[in-house]
């Protein structure tokens, strides 16, 4: 299965989901320096960092989708798009209700629950990365 939306011969969605990813991920590792360190200029880095993960994710998301519309129905590959598509989903949720709850705290300091919804969406993140190789290199969707 061939990618609806190409670049320059390219699928679209693969390439855009590298950002979010980055962003996200050291967000994280901003927050792990500050728990450790407590420099409190890395929250308002990690804050800044996840707002632009989670509108780099949505906008991944809507390429993703119309690849996913585009995949036979009752295959495995739509079956397991659908599980890497909610899992993302839920991922950019997570990081976007960190973000929200880090937003009236001063320098954006997250506070446990922020951190969790974070720490959890990046260890979902490993799954759904996983669903996502399943589809482009055991069903050659991509």
């Amino acid at each position: 299965m061939e990618s609806r939306v190409k670049l320059f011969g390219h699928p679209v969605h693969p390439m855009l989901i590298v950002y979010p990813l980055g962003l996200l991920s050291m967000a994280v590792i901003f927050d792990i320096l500050y728990l450790i360190f407590g420099n409190r200029l890395l929250p308002t880095a990690s804050y800044y960092m996840i707002a632009a993960g989670v509108l780099g994710g949505l906008l991944a998301a809507i390429f993703g989708f119309i690849d996913w519309l585009a995949l036979p129905n009752d295959t495995r590959a739509k079956n397991i798009g659908l599980w890497h598509g909610l899992g993302n989903v839920t991922i950019v949720t997570l990081f976007a209700v960190s973000w929200f709850m880090r937003g009236n705290n001063v320098d954006f300091v997250p506070d446990s629950i922020a951190l969790i919804l974070s720490f959890a969406g990046t260890a979902l993140a490993l799954i759904t990365a996983w669903i996502g190789g399943e589809l482009v290199y055991r069903l050659g969707v991509g």
